[in-house]
């Protein structure tokens, strides 16, 4: 994986990415406050944003605190320091089995361009060619971008290498070094969930949170967990989760996962496979979502039995994590839709009565948004410098 230094950029202390991380984050923020959240003195935080300010990471904006009105004005310390989003973009690229789905976007992750492509072939090499075209296309009317983000489903090592990934039959694939010569941009590898955490946890529902939990359910089940502001790594990232995570020991026995684990309650394929032994029709996950919404009882009995794990699932993160927030994401979430107050009563049976209310919050999410996790690991390694060479993931099955 390229670095930071290698990207063009000269590599910031410390001292210097807290200050870039928090006016990227919280910004516009005057120097006072800056200096306040980070216990800097007033010529500790001079001294770490003049570079800052001169390699154009940072400007003093205008008295509005528009970032997009923003302009410099040197030697005005009354004036709020903020970044130009526009400044910079990021190619952010989610692989799943049959598609990959790309995107561009700003310092600040706001997506500005998408572009898809159908994934015909799973040859490590065709497919770095593949994602090299999108990037063509991708940035054709656009600045060239600053960097690359990879979201692949499965265990990724040192931000650059695919140590594992079912769905595309990968075993320690140096994606990065295939990638990077194919576009002359530097790039970085994730596991999928990490990336969409990473993302959230800056940029999204988890912003400004000490403690966060991201939980997606799709093809697999996804579980990031974000304490003191931080993602959570473990060594059993990008292994699979769900599938021994038992919501119900009489639960329903699938092809994937123990019985009643998280897996085969509450999966896309897993409640597909249940209403087609039932029913003997294959219906995609809206027509199930569909049928069961209108009072179908075989569609609906699946789904009353998924909304149930699903509230279980989430006391027990409560229980154990006690996150401010759960943000349930992913392309499974049309459940709570239809199922919404099972869910909701389920949660309440396995919490203590006096217990803080979980605050869950429901994401309906498309691939874009997985993609657009990748692009700020991106921006937070190739700009800012954190976490690299760091073995990272989450938890998750391949989606």
């Amino acid at each position: 994986m390229t670095t930071r230094a290698e990207a063009g950029w000269p590599p910031l202390s410390p001292g210097e990415r807290a200050v870039a991380i928090e006016v990227l984050v919280h910004g516009p923020l005057s120097r006072s406050e800056i200096a306040r959240r980070l216990n800097l003195s007033a010529g500790s935080l001079t001294r770490l944003t003049k570079p800052l300010i001169e390699s154009g990471l940072l400007i003093e904006a205008v008295e509005s605190g528009e970032g997009e009105n923003a302009e410099v004005r040197q030697g005005r310390p009354s004036q709020p320091l903020d970044i130009v989003a526009e400044s910079r973009s990021f190619i952010g690229f989610k692989i799943t089995e049959d598609m990959v789905y790309g995107v561009v976007t700003t310092l600040r992750s706001d997506v500005v361009a998408r572009h898809d492509r159908p994934l015909t072939t799973h040859t490590p090499a065709e497919v770095a060619d593949l994602l090299a075209e999108m990037t063509e296309e991708l940035t054709r009317s656009l600045p060239a971008p600053a960097g690359i983000g990879i979201g692949v489903g499965g265990r990724v090592e040192k931000r650059s290498v695919v140590a594992e990934s079912a769905f595309l039959g990968w075993t320690d694939v140096p994606l990065a070094e295939l990638v990077e010569p194919r576009t002359g941009l530097p790039v970085v590898v994730e596991n999928d969930v990490a990336a969409l955490v990473e993302a959230e946890t800056w940029f999204g529902a988890g912003r400004g949170l000490d403690r966060f939990v991201v939980l997606t359910i799709g093809a697999g089940i996804g579980y990031g967990l974000v304490l003191g502001g931080s993602r959570v790594a473990s060594v059993e990232d990008g292994r699979g989760v769900g599938r021994r995570w038992i919501v119900n020991p009489y639960g329903p026995l699938t092809p994937e996962g123990e019985r009643g684990s998280a897996i085969s309650l509450l999966t896309i394929p897993s409640i597909r496979y249940q209403v087609r032994a039932a029913t003997g029709e294959d219906l995609t996950y809206e027509e199930i979502l569909a049928r069961a919404a209108a009072g179908d009882p075989l569609p609906a009995r699946v789904l009353d039995e998924a909304a149930r794990a699903l509230g279980t699932l989430v006391a027990q993160i409560a229980n154990f994590a006690m996150p401010q927030k759960i943000l349930l994401a992913g392309e499974g979430v049309g459940l709570v839709d239809v199922a919404g107050p099972v869910v909701e009563e389920t949660i309440l049976t396995h919490r203590h009565p006096q217990a803080d209310p979980v605050d869950l919050e429901t994401k309906v999410s498309d691939f874009h948004d997985w993609a657009r996790g990748a692009a700020v690991l991106a921006i937070q390694v190739l700009v800012l410098g954190t976490g690299e060479g760091r073995s990272a993931g989450a938890e998750g099955d391949p989606t």
